[in-house]
């Protein structure tokens, strides 16, 4: 191999958060190499967010017209799979990176293709696709932004059967005429509900449905996905896993549950296999543990920087972005001169929301919508918790927004402070509703002045005077 070329910031993974590592690093002047195996934009451009949310728009589009009544009537066919399909695939540009790579040019980012491991201390060796390697030295940090990798669950089995991740689900060409879904998480949820939509008959199984969000939330989504004709097995036992011809089994309580499809959607864990940690004595396969700025404890000099999934903090897209933000900023600050070791919260070099004030939407039908702490994870902080909750189907706006509205906001208060410290919508719609609940959290607005902020009439944010009233004031 040549001598290292020097630069002065080596990014590792060029999806979401890596480009925003790059961005900012590239912003304060500084040269940053973006270092990339797959597609520049990564998991959530050509796998996940985009296309998972494309594939359920269209569903969700017809059902909304069906629950209000003189537009149902006109709404009279089936969703057009191939549509739906070819609607997801232009949102993939058809996996096709070439805008993300001008982009990244007009930035002042220079792209990297290749397979990249770390060697030593601020040395990253880049096995190329065009097959020359390449050795890199940074001269300030590298900041790896690898992502995750799905994980399944120890199924007898179930690691002979070539079965579907989230990645092959959301780039699916044709409809399985029959989905077995395992894992009822986002993905799992989401994706059951998209493809029955589309025409699967899907069996979803799992212990529960969204078990880490409130449990009112769980239910209403299992409810939903049985009215449409989803079969939900919830804490249900899965013991062996084969194939059979070209069904796909799962023995699930004694039942062999079969389809032509077999999707494991059970989690996923830091991508730091191959990324040669053990060169720098920590251990592949486990997360990077940061502080707040992103950097990496346990490595001597302060150089190697981590963001998002690859640390197990707050595993959601915009939460990497917002880590990866802070990140780059800190890279720039430190190599000029401009930021010391500690950082303070909630400044431009701190990722502080990632501890209690974390948003998370779950794209279903009805979407479910929260921020901060659950009313069980607050009382697990030792928080003096009040729970307020409030139907939003009797809300003017939600009434009006659809026929029959059935849906649940919850807030949970810190009593000794009467601050909020977590929201939780489930409704039709609401994913734009959490962002005023993650100000509030953010900014630890007293409820007495949430209380003048007047919600417009006739909207479902008026559930906020319900929730205020409920409380007491």
């Amino acid at each position: 191999m040549a001598e290292p070329r020097t630069v002065d910031v080596v990014v590792i993974g060029a999806g979401a958060v890596g480009e925003n590592v790059a961005a900012r690093v590239a912003r304060a002047g500084l040269g940053v190499v973006l270092v990339e195996d797959e597609l520049v934009g990564g998991e959530c451009s050509y796998w996940a967010c985009m296309p998972s949310k494309a594939l359920l728009r269209s569903g969700h589009v017809l059902a909304a017209a069906q629950r209000v009544d003189g537009a149902k009537q006109a709404v009279t066919g089936s969703l057009e799979a191939r549509a739906v399909l070819d609607r997801r695939t232009s949102f993939t540009h058809n996996w096709d990176d070439s805008s993300q790579v001008r982009w990244a040019d007009g930035a002042g980012i220079e792209v990297l293709r290749g397979r990249a491991q770390i060697t030593g201390e601020r040395r990253v060796a880049v096995a190329t696709k065009g097959g020359a390697d390449e050795l890199l030295e940074a001269r300030h940090a590298v900041a790896a932004c690898t992502g995750s990798t799905p994980t399944a669950p120890p199924i007898d089995g179930l690691d002979s059967v070539p079965y579907w991740t989230s990645r092959d689900a959301t780039s699916a060409r044709e409809v399985p005429r029959r989905l077995v879904v395992l894992g009822g998480g986002v993905v799992g949820a989401e994706l059951s509900q998209a493809w029955r939509r589309l025409g699967s008959e899907v069996v979803l199984v799992s212990d529960s449905v969204l078990k880490r969000a409130e449990p009112f939330a769980g239910e209403l989504v299992t409810e939903a996905l049985r009215s449409e004709g989803v079969e939900v097995l919830t804490d249900a036992r899965t013991t062996r896993a084969w194939q059979d011809g070209g069904d796909f089994v799962l023995l699930v309580d004694g039942r062999e549950i079969r389809g032509d499809r077999l999707l494991v959607a059970t989690g996923r864990r830091p991508a730091t296999d191959d990324l040669g940690l053990e060169t720098l004595g920590l251990q592949p396969g486990k997360a990077l543990v940061t502080d707040d700025s992103g950097r990496v404890t346990g490595v001597d000099g302060g150089w190697l920087y981590a963001a998002c999934d690859v640390t197990g903090r707050a595993p959601l897209t915009h939460q990497g972005k917002y880590a990866a933000r802070a990140t780059g900023d800190a890279i720039a600050a430190r190599a000029q001169g401009r930021l010391g070791d500690e950082v303070a919260p909630w400044s431009a070099y701190a990722a502080t929301a990632d501890h209690t004030a974390v948003p998370q939407v779950v794209f279903t039908d009805p979407e479910v919508a929260w921020v901060g702490r659950t009313e069980q994870q607050a009382r697990e902080a030792g928080i003096d918790v009040r729970v307020v909750d409030y139907a939003l189907g009797d809300v003017a706006g939600a009434s009006l927004h659809a026929d029959g509205y059935a849906g649940r906001a919850r807030m949970v208060v810190d009593e000794s402070r009467a601050r909020l410290v977590g929201a939780t919508f489930v409704g039709q719609d609401v994913a734009e509703m959490v962002h005023a609940a993650t100000v509030a959290v953010v900014g630890e607005v007293p409820l007495h002045r949430l209380w003048h902020a007047v919600p417009s009439y006739p909207t479902m944010s008026e559930v906020w005077l319900r929730l205020l009233e409920e409380y007491g004031l």
